[in-house]
């Protein structure tokens, strides 16, 4: 299953960085993930400091 970004993003970019695949671009508010492109590694879920990237 696809990762998603929770409220609690705080747009540092930190997941965008780490993308293999591109997947993660800045939101209004906060940044968010292309469900379709998401290869469900975890990169994101492993650099993000307050852990909003999660699996649905």
């Amino acid at each position: 299953m696809a990762y998603v970004i929770n409220g609690s993003c705080v747009s540092c970019g930190a997941c965008a960085g780490e993308c293999p695949v591109g997947a993660i671009s800045e939101g209004d508010g906060k940044y968010v993930i292309d469900a379709g492109a998401c290869i469900e590694c975890g990169a994101c879920a492993g650099v993000c400091p307050v852990g909003a990237p999660n699996q649905e």
